[in-house]
């Protein structure tokens, strides 16, 4: 175990530290490191559980080689300046994908299982618990507060065993993938201030033992599936997005549209017939003051005008 948490180091990651090749726990995190995230890490350290590199200012994308890391259960990389895209490899993170509770950690025979008391910091509910205990730590990972872009893979969805998970503060676009609505052990699902869109998936009303659920500040549309767990949260959790339904006050059409979006659409659509009526008008007033309306106030083209009417009767 290497916990460095909390201190003033700075700089690259030292090569040095490959030296350790049978760490279980690496804790950098709330230090001044840089660089980018070494892919190293998921090279040497194969049986790492936790791992993080919390609120440092590591930059560059996260190293495929972290796919490696069968035996992770904890990964926090939160607060950092990493951009590119979450790997669609997650998915070989085996024991993030296991669903026993009662024995979290899957180990190698080269790790000794009494090093299995920990304590891990992990950001859960909202708000920092401290986690020890022989059965292991709860399953987490944390990306949030970075640069990440594109979608989130739906091969996240494979990760069952996942307690708390948390890409917000990022720049995380497309649809939310309709696989996490399997993760049915989730207790902590986080993607608020992204740019997500589209609608929040039907299967999230699986996950019955959400204690805290953020999808705020988003592009999201359409009506929050029904269910008791999505219902119980505060408005707080939607606001932000042009979603409706309960917990919402804001009803749903029966299209699944906010009442107040279909009703703007209608006003839009009557501006624009009240605009055809305005320029109709508007075409009459200026033909009859630019034409008519000189022969009535200005006598030599009245003049000129029955002059030339009668000219043009007398050639009939």
């Amino acid at each position: 175990m290497l916990n460095l948490r909390n201190n003033t180091l700075f700089g690259e990651l030292p090569s040095t530290l490959q030296n350790s090749p049978h760490l279980i726990m690496l804790d950098l995190s709330e230090n001044h490191f840089s660089g980018n995230v070494p892919a190293w890490i998921g090279d040497k350290f194969s049986n790492l559980v936790i791992l993080s590199l919390r609120s440092n200012n590591f930059d560059g994308h996260i190293p495929h080689k972290f796919c490696d890391l069968q035996f992770l259960q904890n990964l926090d990389l939160a607060h950092n300046n990493i951009s590119g895209v979450i790997p669609k490899c997650f998915n070989n993170l085996t024991a993030m994908a296991t669903t026993n509770k009662t024995n979290n950690f899957v180990f190698s025979e080269s790790v000794d299982a009494a090093l299995v008391i920990l304590k891990a910091l992990l950001v859960l509910k909202g708000r920092e618990d401290e986690y020890g205990s022989t059965l292991g730590l709860v399953m987490s990972m944390d990306l949030s507060a970075n640069s990440l872009t594109g979608e989130i893979p739906k091969e996240i969805g494979s990760l069952a065993g996942l307690l708390s998970l948390n890409f917000s503060g990022n720049l995380l676009t497309g649809n939310i993938p309709d696989s996490i609505g399997k993760m049915e052990l989730m207790e902590s699902l986080d993607l608020s201030m992204n740019r997500l869109n589209g609608e929040i998936p039907p299967s999230f009303s699986n996950l019955n033992f959400l204690n805290h659920f953020n999808v705020s500040y988003n592009n999201l549309t359409g009506q929050i599936p029904t269910s008791t767990q999505l219902q119980s949260f505060e408005n707080l959790s939607y606001v932000g997005n042009h979603l409706c339904g309960p917990p919402l006050t804001k009803n749903c059409t029966s299209k699944g549209i906010p009442i107040d979006v279909a009703n703007n659409g209608s006003s839009r659509e009557g501006s624009k017939v009240n605009w055809l009526y305005v320029s109709i008008v508007l075409g009459f007033v200026m033909g009859f003051w630019g034409v008519v309306a000189p022969l009535f106030f200005i006598r030599s083209w009245r003049h000129a005008y029955y002059r030339k009417l009668d000219h043009i009767c007398g050639k009939l």
